[in-house]
């Protein structure tokens, strides 16, 4: 994977070349104090919003209402607000309103994924900056934009300078078995994989046949030989009514999810099976398509590694604050027992 083939998988690339094949879209310039904002490893708060920290927990059963959890270190008090970027935020809120007033987010190549478990709605639906800097501050994904999009790319050719930006897509509600990704070598559509592979949906086995011609006909009428390069990744979705759209493009490489194939396989050069028949696709002259058959191959969510126990879930959504404190002192008390024990030593 070469670091063109990164570049040419921009957003801001390839969405006016296929605009009316997907989702309507606003590219806003990232400016650099948000960058900044968003690499930096501080207390995760959105704009607006301020945290203050004492040692002691404070109740007040005469109060009304309970005062603000506080936390610090040797009895000092830090109060920590987090940025504000009003002309920034003034832009992001006319384009979420322009598309309706929920959004999809992600930058130039990724969106945040593996942070929707922060969501009080466990998803990546956007109305405001905060939504999205909640997701965007709590994904790997985003920070890997922002920091390494070319460490898979195999030259050694100094990095091109990247305009880094914020895409608002308009929030379509997507079921995640009508996505599929299409792996496509040499301008040839050699792979199609169930893009939720860790889920079997019954239809796609009964329209096997029909899903793949469609996919292979919006490919061949839209797509082929219309993007830069000759080798990429292509995220569609196909409609209740047949229709296919274009989602993303992703670069044919290790960092791109291969799903239900392998690099090795999509790279060898040889031809793929069918995870149905078993037969080599190049005989029919048609990509390999695969999915999940039955309900014993299902899988976990890959997502799930990157989320955080229960009890840091409700911290971060002040459902619990006390919960956490209550089980860390717990585990201390449980430490200095066992170190106590083998201070003793073993009894006669």
């Amino acid at each position: 994977m070469k670091k063109e083939q990164v570049v040419n998988c921009q957003f801001s690339v390839w969405y006016p070349l296929f605009k009316k094949h997907t989702i309507k879209s606003v590219i806003l310039p990232l400016p650099q104090n948000v960058i900044d904002y968003l690499l930096d490893d501080g207390t995760l708060v959105v704009s607006g919003s301020e945290l203050t920290s004492q040692s002691s927990r404070t109740n007040n059963s005469d109060s009304e209402e309970e005062e603000d959890i506080q936390w610090s270190d040797d009895e000092t008090t830090t109060t920590v607000t987090a940025p504000e970027f009003p002309e920034f935020n003034s832009k992001v809120q006319e384009a979420i309103n322009a598309l309706g007033g929920r959004v999809f987010p992600k930058l130039n190549w990724s969106a945040p994924r593996d942070a929707n478990w922060i969501a009080l709605n466990s998803s990546l639906q956007c109305q405001s900056l905060s939504d999205i800097f909640l997701l965007f501050k709590s994904s790997d994904f985003i920070t890997h934009d922002l920091t390494q999009p070319f460490i898979h790319c195999s030259d050694d050719s100094p990095d091109p300078v990247i305009n880094y930006e914020l895409v608002l897509r308009k929030w379509s509600e997507l079921i995640p078995g009508g996505e599929y990704r299409c792996f496509v070598k040499e301008n040839k559509l050699i792979g199609i994989s169930q893009r939720d592979y860790t889920q079997h949906y019954q239809h796609i086995s009964k329209q096997e046949a029909s899903i793949s011609s469609s996919i292979q006909e919006f490919f061949r009428d839209h797509i082929q030989y219309q993007f830069p390069d000759e080798d990429f990744v292509l995220d569609v979705y196909r409609d209740s009514r047949g229709r296919v759209w274009l989602i993303d493009l992703n670069p044919f490489g290790e960092v791109t999810d291969s799903l239900l194939f392998t690099w090795e396989e999509l790279t060898s050069g040889n031809s793929l099976t069918d995870n149905q028949t078993g037969e080599d696709t190049a005989l029919q002259e048609c990509p390999a398509f695969r999915y999940t058959t039955s309900e014993v191959t299902v899988q976990p969510s890959p997502c799930l590694s990157y989320r955080i126990p229960r009890d840091f879930l409700d911290l971060s959504t002040g459902e619990d604050a006390y919960k956490l404190i209550d089980f860390l002192k717990l585990k201390k008390g449980q430490q200095e027992e066992e170190s106590d024990e083998e201070d003793a030593g073993p009894q006669s």
